[in-house]
């Protein structure tokens, strides 16, 4: 067992921050939604974290069977509809109504071969449990004054 724990704070306007092991990320929004575009949005980043979990699932379980494989690269696409997020309609869900996923193989194994890696690697990949099961999330808010409050209270 392992426990990950980034970081992420809002820097300015939709912009945030993130940090995991040292390395920051830049999160934003695209300009049409109000960010000033500045790297990816969230829900651009869960899918690049689909992705890379797939490609590096596929690598360690072709290496562990001992199946060839000379390059993979993952094109993923996502269907959102904003009226979920934006809270313009309760029926609509605010995540992806849908995602899909197309794993580009080049190797010398047999189809059969590919088939059962492709099975291993659906049922280990941690990013795909993610999208595809409900993960028990646990949300605590800690509040303190702001400085522009402190100011007042001072007065």
């Amino acid at each position: 067992k392992t426990n990950f724990s980034p970081s992420s704070k809002l820097i300015s306007g939709l912009k945030c921050e993130s940090i995991s092991r040292g390395f920051k990320t830049i999160i934003d929004e695209p300009e049409s939604l109000g960010g000033s575009n500045l790297g990816p949005s969230p829900v651009e980043l869960a899918l690049a974290a689909l992705g890379a979990c797939q490609e590096i699932t596929y690598r360690l379980y072709a290496d562990k069977l001992g199946i060839p494989l000379d390059k993979i690269e993952i094109d993923l696409s996502g269907n959102l509809d904003f009226k979920g997020f934006l809270a313009l309609d309760d029926n609509i869900r605010p995540g992806y109504l849908g995602i899909n996923v197309t794993v580009n193989i080049e190797s010398t194994a047999s189809d059969a071969e590919i088939d059962k890696l492709k099975d291993i690697v659906n049922a280990h990949c941690p990013v795909l449990d993610l999208f595809s099961n409900k993960t028990p999330v646990n949300i605590s808010v800690n509040k303190t004054a702001s400085s522009s409050n402190k100011k007042r209270e001072a007065a």
